[in-house]
């Protein structure tokens, strides 16, 4: 009475079996059409070139060696993060005691008495920042081979690979310019009447440079050339941001580090991730393809950028705010939003996947990167209500 049910089961299994060979071969043809096709143009050269002479195949040795030499510089530069560190922010040695930004400490010494006042460090950490996006790392959203994508063919941000450093690069950038902004136009002046500062006048222009100039850019709604790269602009921007923190350091700017002013950039950040949290949102629920999305790692990788650099930032506010965050008493609500922030950072998935909330197979990293984006942006708004009342 067995003997049917095995065949049954043995039948059903030998389906499963089959199935699963079809789709594995549907798979495979797949991937050989696409890299046939991707590959069809470098073999019709390749075949060009056994059948032509030695002057012929010089001459496209000649055309291709910048191309070879540049894909690989660019490979190497996207390979990984240079010094990319978690808590930067500690080996910053942020200033945190009870003096504020800009606030005057007056010394004697003999017959002279010396004037200093406090630097900020939240301007050290936006030209640290913008420092470790041009110098200590390649600016690749600018580079010709970057916005070329692969051979013309295919644009990064369309594929798996190569894109996610510049999408990194550009998150830490947008807070930076966000802060740079801000100090111009409230804490770098007095309750917002005054002259704006000269230097974070400088700053706050440089950095909202377009992010996509090249010295030429034929190829590109960017100017011609030869033209001023993107990097320059922003290296100007650290200069400048380097000078004002010197001239606050010796009481000769401004810093007003009232509740209000803290308030006021507190909310401008909350806007920020809030915007980035409603970016990930849609892409979660427009689009399921867990492992297959392609611009998912884009978005990820930039909120991640955008939170290491607040990460920082806002470690360097609180120091500059010392007096506001003792009176308001809102040291433990500031370490839950650290640790929401770190958390989100230190996520580092090999493959990122844009998976269903409730699946069972592909994870959801876009969501988990949502989740800890607005935990951290429920702490700045309970930050912002104990400042408003």
């Amino acid at each position: 009475m067995l003997d049917p049910l095995i065949e049954w089961i043995k039948g059903i299994f030998g389906r499963a079996v089959a199935g699963i060979r079809w789709l594995i071969g549907l798979v495979i043809a797949f991937v050989l059409r696409i890299w046939q096709a991707v590959t069809s143009p470098f073999r019709a050269v390749y075949r060009f070139y056994k059948r032509s002479g030695w002057i012929v195949r010089g001459i496209i040795i000649l055309i291709l060696l910048p191309f070879v030499v540049g894909y690989a510089w660019f490979f190497w530069q996207v390979a990984y993060i240079r010094n990319y560190d978690v808590d930067y922010p500690d080996k910053l040695n942020l200033r945190n005691t009870t003096l504020s930004a800009g606030e005057a400490v007056s010394a004697e010494g003999g017959e002279k008495s010396t004037r200093t006042c406090g630097s900020s460090n939240v301007v050290r950490v936006t030209a640290y920042l913008l420092d470790f996006n041009v110098n200590q790392n390649v600016w690749l959203s600018s580079n010709p081979i970057y916005k070329a994508g692969f051979f013309w063919i295919v644009p990064w941000s369309h594929t798996w690979f190569f894109d996610n450093k510049a999408a990194f690069q550009r998150g830490v950038h947008g807070a930076a310019s966000i802060t740079a902004i801000e100090l111009a136009n409230a804490l770098g002046r007095v309750r917002g009447t005054s002259k704006e500062d000269t230097d974070l006048k400088i700053a706050k222009g440089n950095v909202q440079f377009d992010q996509y100039t090249w010295w030429f850019n034929p190829f590109d709604s960017q100017p011609f050339g030869p033209t001023t790269p993107t990097p320059t602009y922003y290296r100007k921007a650290i200069t400048a941001l380097n000078n004002y923190n010197k001239r606050l350091a010796a009481c000769e700017a401004t810093f007003d580090a009232r509740a209000d002013n803290l308030l006021q950039f507190l909310d401008r950040v909350a806007k920020d991730i809030g915007s980035m949290s409603a970016r990930i949102k849609d892409r979660a629920e427009q689009y399921n393809s867990g492992w297959f999305d392609t611009r998912a790692d884009d978005l990820f990788m930039e909120a991640k950028g955008e939170l290491y650099a607040y990460y920082g930032l806002l470690k360097a506010l609180r120091a500059d705010f010392p007096q506001v965050v003792k009176s308001r008493d809102l040291g433990d609500i500031w370490n839950r939003m650290d640790e929401h922030i770190r958390y989100a950072i230190s996520l580092d998935p090999l493959v990122i996947s844009n998976g269903k909330e409730d699946g069972w197979f592909m994870p959801t990293h876009l969501t988990t990167m949502g989740f800890y984006i607005l935990r951290a942006r429920s702490n700045l708004v309970e930050i912002r209500s104990v400042l408003d009342r």
